[in-house]
């Protein structure tokens, strides 16, 4: 595509954006996830960078005092929520969940995998010094982190790696957002997340 030709096409898409924001809306709305921008891009046969300019007015729109939903950017893609201030009346509609909280073991194991993934069992047992077995299956069971792949290596270990649930738990839209700590920050860092990944996983 031409440049005069991507120009008119673009001034096109964004002369009906009103319309086309409502068609990601009800995309986000109908799917209930985070819906990667790629995906999004060959559904609407969109250009990715017109698109993201898209979102980004959307995620505008949405930070009125006066809204109460949010559109949020999981590391490439996007999902709709609801704001943190409207959580006290829409539990109302719902049963109290039961909070899952981390132990101290568990939150070190988490620490590890974030920022040193991907990462194995057996080089986050070579950090802690112990076994780390427990830890990682409840973290795979909270969803916080995953299986990435195995390395071309002897016993070809599983590597792992931290999930859109844990994006969405520390409210960062990707893992370069995570701050560079060292170990003092770092135990700091994971007393104060205890309590809001504690709060954020239910069951």
């Amino acid at each position: 595509m031409n440049r005069g030709v991507l120009k008119n096409w673009k001034r096109g898409i964004m002369k009906d954006k009103e319309r086309i924001k409502g068609i990601i809306e009800a995309i986000l709305f109908t799917m209930g996830e985070s819906v990667a921008i790629s995906r999004l891009s060959e559904v609407l046969d969109i250009e990715e960078d017109t698109l993201k300019e898209l979102l980004e007015e959307m995620k505008g729109d949405y930070a009125g005092k006066d809204r109460g939903i949010c559109l949020i950017e999981l590391d490439g893609a996007y999902q709709i929520c609801t704001k943190i201030e409207t959580y006290e009346y829409v539990k109302k509609l719902v049963s109290q969940p039961k909070k899952r909280s981390l132990t101290d073991v568990m939150l070190e194991t988490l620490s590890i995998v974030a920022y040193k993934q991907p990462v194995t069992k057996q080089e986050i047992e070579a950090i802690r010094g112990v076994k780390s077995d427990f830890a990682v299956n409840k973290l795979l069971e909270y969803r916080l982190i995953k299986e990435l792949g195995r390395l071309d290596t002897i016993g070809h270990p599983i590597v792992f790696g931290t999930t859109e649930e844990f994006l969405r738990c520390f409210g960062v839209s990707s893992i370069e957002e995570l701050p560079d700590i060292d170990e003092v920050q770092k135990q700091n860092f994971m007393e104060e997340a205890m309590e809001e990944v504690a709060a954020s996983i239910t069951v």
